[in-house]
This record gives C-alpha cells, structure tokens and sequence, in this order.
C-alpha cells in the first residue's frame, strides 16, 4: 500500500533493550517482521486519511470505531463463537436485520474480502470529501485493487454468499444507523448536520490572541473562544479563516457509546440544555468572583501558576538534566493519585516539573536495570508536548493509540496470544478484536470526556493566565500594585511585579506594576498560507524562541501559532481519557502491562523533531516500561504544553481507566458468551 512519507515522518519506532535490538537486526525480513493483516492495512489507511482530516477528536474516534464495528462483525459473521456487534441488533432506535450468510467454502478468504468492503465503504463514506478526498479516494481505491477486490461490485444481497456484498450490507446499515432513522440523529453524533452544536453557546466574547490581555473575559470559570491570526486546522488544506472555531462536540455526551451504561450515566437540564455525563467527576477548581465565593479558589490560581512555571522549563539553558529512562520515570499506582484539588501539590512538582515517579529496579523481561538516560529537561519537556500534541497534520490522540498498537504488534517480541494467554490467534483474528476493543474504549472515552467539557464548560490556560494578570493582578502583598485577594500569588523567580527599572518597564513603561513571568517566549510565525502551495505543510523558521521574562498579559501555550489551543474546554483534558483508557485495554488484551521486551522507544533526533522550533539539542529516546507510564507521560505534556492546568488531567485519567476496562469486559463478552459479567459501578 501507498506510504505517506508524514506518516514515515512520524512512524513510532518501540525498541527494546540494545543488545537484543542488535542480534534482531540479523534476522530475516521473515522473521523480524510479523504478518500484516488486511484489518491492519485498512487501519494503515484510515490513519492516513486523518491526517488529511479537520482534527477533530471525537469524530476521529467515531470513525475509527465504526470502521472496527464493520471490520469485526465481517469477522465474527463466519465464527462460531464469537457474536456480532452490530448486524443483526440493535444500535440506538435502529434495528440492523440478518438472517445469516450460507457457509463458505474458503472462509479466511471470505472474511478478508467482507472485512475489505466494509471498510472500504465507510472510509469512503468518511472520508471521501473535503479536505482530503483527493489522496483518500485513490489510496482507498488502490489498496482494493491491490488486494484483488473489485470496487464496481456495489450489491448488498448477503444472503448470496458473496462476501463483497455481506461487507457492503454491514457498511450500509451501519451508515445509515449512525446518520438517521425515524427522525433521530442517529447515534446521537449529528452527523447528517456536519457534527454542528444543536444548542450550546459561549457565554463570553473572544480572546484576540493578537493583542495584549484579555479585556474580554467575563467568566474565569468558563471557556472562551480564540481569535488567531493565522488559523490552521490542518496544515494548509483548509482556508486561514481568522478564528479558533466553535467549541468542537460540545453535546457529545448524547452519542452511543460501546460499553457506557446508564448506571454510570448522569444527565442534568439546565437553560443551556441537557448533558449527559459518563463518570462524572464533579466539578473543576473555580476561582470566587462577582461576589460568589468558592472554596477551590486557591487551587484554581495554583493549577493555571503551575502552567505558567512549567512554561519556564522549555529551553536547555537552564542546565538541569534529567534522567527520562524507567529507572526513574513511571510506575505509578492511578489508586494513590490525590483526588483532593488541595493534595495535588504532593503529586506535582510546582517548580522542577514532573510528578510523582518511582520508576523501576530492573526490566521484567531482561532482569537487568534499566539504564539511565540523561537528557536536559528542556529538550525532553519540549519533545514530550510535540511528540503528544496530535494537532494538525497528525492522527489525532485517538488515531495515535491505534498507531501505537499498531507499531507495537509488529514488534518481534509481540505474543498473538489473548490476554497473554493460550494458543496464540491468528493475526487476522486477533486485529479484529482488538481494533473493536481499543476503538471502542477510545470512542467511549470521547464521550465520556466531552460530555464533562460540553456541561462543566471549563477555561482553557492561555484565557485564564492572560485574564488574571490583566483584569486581576497579584494577590501575594497588598503593599504592591495591581493587589487583588483573586489575583496571582507571586513566585520569586517565576512569578513577579515589573519593577520601575525592569527591562520590561523600560522597554514600556506604562507596564510597571503588571505581572511578568519567566517563560516560554512565544512562537515564531509561520508563513501564511497564501504563500504554500496546496497541502504543503506550514514552514517555521529554524531558531529557538527560548525562555526569558515576558509581561504575563502576553502569555503563549507552547504550541504553533496557527494552533494555540484546541478549539473546546479544557475539563477534563482529551488526552488525558484518550490516553490511559488505551493503556488499560492495551495491557488487558495482551496481558502484560510492559511493551515488549519490557520498553517502548521513540527516537527524536537531535535539531530535526522539533516543528516550530530548532531541536532537541540532542537525541532523545522517549522510553516507557509500560503503557500506563506512557498514559501518564501523555497527560504530563499536555501541561507542559500549555494546554491544561492540573486540574484536568488526574480526572481525565480516571475516567480512562474506568473507559478502558469496560470496554474491555464488553469485548470480552462478544468474543467469549462465558466471559464473566462485570460490575461497571465497582470499577
């Protein structure tokens, strides 16, 4: 199948410790490669339209899980103990009808061509219009053609026996339930309205994010939209249009889910509307305002002077080095994470960065200890928020945790045994199963985390900063300017007023009494559009923008110009869910918690990773023991990043564990009737 040389760009390479990695490199392409399933070339292929997609999470996961639906009832349609998903139930008020398809001779053959057609026909149905459908049509089509099928056969009779027609009828019948039946929105998606808002709306104007402050916040406990320059919601495919956009897939929380149950479902009205809530994780720190006290208040301006610290770490000229091997990062239990807004200040180092890490004595696999990795802190904060950021150009956090599972299946210490256990499955079997079980929890996650930002409607970072030092000030010493008790505490170092005789001040002098802060100095612009070519990716320039002091009415996420922050709230954080309901249902279906060989890797070579800047300074290797310690790495670039307090990410991690294991249950129960029932409340 066609490569896309940005994926190739951007392929995850999971190693394992050198000296096994060295004898592999002597095997046979036979032996050091495993088999590619037809499931996993069309997931291949899926990756790459996202890509060429708007980035927009939750359809992403969607998409994804519907092609998994497609793909694994094609399979299980011709198993004798594995059931259907989809065909022949029920999804929301639609009814899919099946009588069964007469048993064919070859059926390896016939579940590769009825798998092919299902999702050939959704992703085209996905993905065959703006922006990218002038490179996915074709490589749709050509990867048909590779694998022999014909794209012409557009029948949907099953009961035939032609397994074309069976991946078709699956295709339609899905497409059709998950668009409208009977007057429903279907799934709950709108997707028949281009996934748009039915009824919420921002309570307050937008930061113009081209000008100093932000006058226009009224709510400091709300998200607000952005005003960009230089928009780019992915790459140069679609128009600059000036605006960050709507707040994405605020009423998410109405779509079906995979395992969610009403058990662990809250729905509230309000004169908003309704929201349904998955998990609910009670509300995010506020700040008192307008005479409304709260008593969160002081860990709100701690969260948002914590992101604001943790910008000043994105430079090596600070000197500090760290050690980013497993020795020294991950193993961490998500039962001790604090829950209290008040305790979080025993998880995160304010200051230094990180969290509260043991690592590891040794490598499970190889009984050796991991050997240290000594890197500037600088370079790995900075790799850590690009290599996480799944913006433009990228596939997205739920798109990335399939081409980690992808990567990682082809690793040749991968075991294609269920749950670690048994005779291994063919490989064809065993994508199927668990492409549904790691989209299904990834959708499910989408739900469950933009239901609590569509209802909670928290504030983004780069508001909340600009607006507290613009409209509040500091609150550390009433004997300095610009006192406010809901203002900033001061940090020396960090955090401080602008002196008569600052530099700042004498730059502008009408700054004096402001805030200013030690951090990231912001990005460099990138070339408009305008002057790219079609689909040719933005160009930054070469430089490093560095930390230094800068007045805090002017603070940037570290992020590209054309992307400061995504375009939806920020509780509880995407990535966060995103991220840890894959790890759980990575290590439940392989059954073991570490990679294989007992380490992944992600080679960053040195001044050639970064995108708008230069760097890292040297080659790094983003290592993690196991997938939750990646999870957690994730959640942590997200603050590095600029793109969430504190305050999102331990509850986002909650919810992705609960996520992951039951989708994990659910799965099990349509591989296996006997799979024991699970108690979602318990869990």
């Amino acid at each position: 199948m066609t490569v896309n040389p940005i994926r190739m760009q951007r392929l995850r390479l999971f190693s394992f410790p050198i000296a096994l990695f060295i004898g592999l490199l002597f095997l046979s392409p036979a032996e050091s490669a495993a088999q590619v399933s037809v499931a996993h070339e069309w997931m291949e292929a899926s990756l790459q339209a996202v890509q060429r997609s708007l980035p927009r999470p939750t359809v992403i996961a969607r998409n994804q899980y519907h092609t998994s639906i497609g793909m694994y009832d094609a399979w299980a349609v011709y198993d004798d103990d594995a059931t259907t998903y989809f065909l022949g139930k029920e999804l929301g008020t639609f009814d899919s009808q099946f009588d069964g398809v007469p048993v064919p001779s070859d059926i390896e053959a016939a579940r590769k061509e009825a798998m092919s057609f299902a999702a050939f026909r959704i992703l085209m149905h996905r993905y065959g219009s703006p922006p990218g459908q002038l490179l996915n049509i074709p490589m749709f089509e050509q990867l048909m053609s590779d694998l022999g099928y014909d794209i012409n056969n557009t029948g949907t009779d099953y009961a035939s026996g032609d397994p074309a027609q069976l991946g078709n009828y699956i295709a339609a019948q899905l497409i059709q339930a998950t668009l409208t039946h009977n007057g429903f929105l279907g799934d709950g998606a709108n997707e028949i309205g281009n996934y748009s808002n039915q009824y919420y709306t921002p309570v307050q104007d937008d930061v113009y994010m081209n000008f100093s402050g932000n006058s226009t916040l009224t709510d400091f406990n709300r998200w607000q939209e952005l005003n960009i320059p230089f928009l780019t919601p992915q790459q140069c495919n679609v128009p600059n249009i000036g605006i960050s956009g709507a707040f994405l897939s605020p009423e998410w929380g109405n779509v079906i889910g995979f395992a969610l149950d009403d058990s662990v479902k809250t729905t509230i009205e309000d004169d908003r509307g309704f929201w349904n809530i998955y998990h609910d994780p009670g509300p995010p720190p506020l700040l008192s305002q307008n005479g409304q006290p709260s008593a969160t208040s002081e860990d709100y301006k701690w969260g948002f002077e914590l992101v604001s610290i943790w910008s000043s770490h994105l430079s090596i000229d600070d000197g500090v080095m760290w050690d980013v091997s497993p020795a020294s990062i991950g193993n961490m239990d998500i039962n001790t994470f604090p829950v209290d807004y008040a305790d979080y200040d025993q998880f995160y180092d304010l200051y230094d960065g990180g969290d509260a890490s043991q690592g590891y004595a040794q490598n499970p696999v190889t009984g050796m200890p991991y050997t240290p990795q000594m890197v500037a802190r600088g370079d790995y904060a900075r790799v850590l928020a690009e290599f996480w950021a799944d913006g433009p150009d990228s596939e997205t956090p739920p798109g990335h945790w399939v081409s980690i599972y992808n990567e990682v299946s082809q690793h040749p210490l991968f075991t294609w045994k269920w749950e670690g256990i048994g005779d291994e499955l063919d490989h064809l079997e065993y994508d199927a199963k668990a492409y549904l079980t790691l989209t299904g929890a990834l959708h499910d996650a989408a739900v469950s985390a933009w239901g609590v930002k569509g209802y909670y409607d928290y504030i983004r970072p780069v508001s909340a900063i600009r607006g507290l030092s613009d409209l509040k000030g500091q609150c550390s010493d009433p004997g300095l300017p610009n006192y406010d008790e809901n203002g900033m505490n001061l940090h020396p170092g960090f955090i401080e007023t602008i002196g008569v005789n600052d530099p700042l001040a004498i730059e502008d002098p009408s700054l004096v009494g402001d805030l200013k802060a030690k951090v990231w100095l912001g990005p460099n612009e990138a070339l408009p559009c305008s002057l790219l070519g079609p689909g040719e990716p933005l160009v930054y320039p070469t430089d490093v923008s560095g930390v230094g002091w800068k007045h805090l009415d002017e603070w940037w996420s570290y992020q590209r110009p054309t992307f400061i922050t995504p375009p939806f709230a920020g509780y509880v954080s995407g990535h966060s869910t995103f991220s840890r309901a894959a790890a759980e249902v990575m290590t439940d279906m392989t059954g073991d918690e570490f990679f294989p060989g007992g380490m992944s890797g992600f080679v960053c070579p040195a001044d050639s990773f970064l995108v708008f800047e230069q760097g890292p300074s040297q080659d790094i290797i983003l290592q993690w023991a196991t997938y939750r310690d990646a999870s957690d790495q994730c959640s942590l670039s997200r603050i590095w990043g600029g793109i969430h307090p504190p305050a999102d990410d331990l509850p986002g991690r909650r919810i992705g564990f609960k996520v992951g294991k039951h989708a994990f249950a659910r799965a099990q129960k349509l591989y296996d009737t006997r799979a024991p029932e699970i108690s979602l409340m318990t869990v």
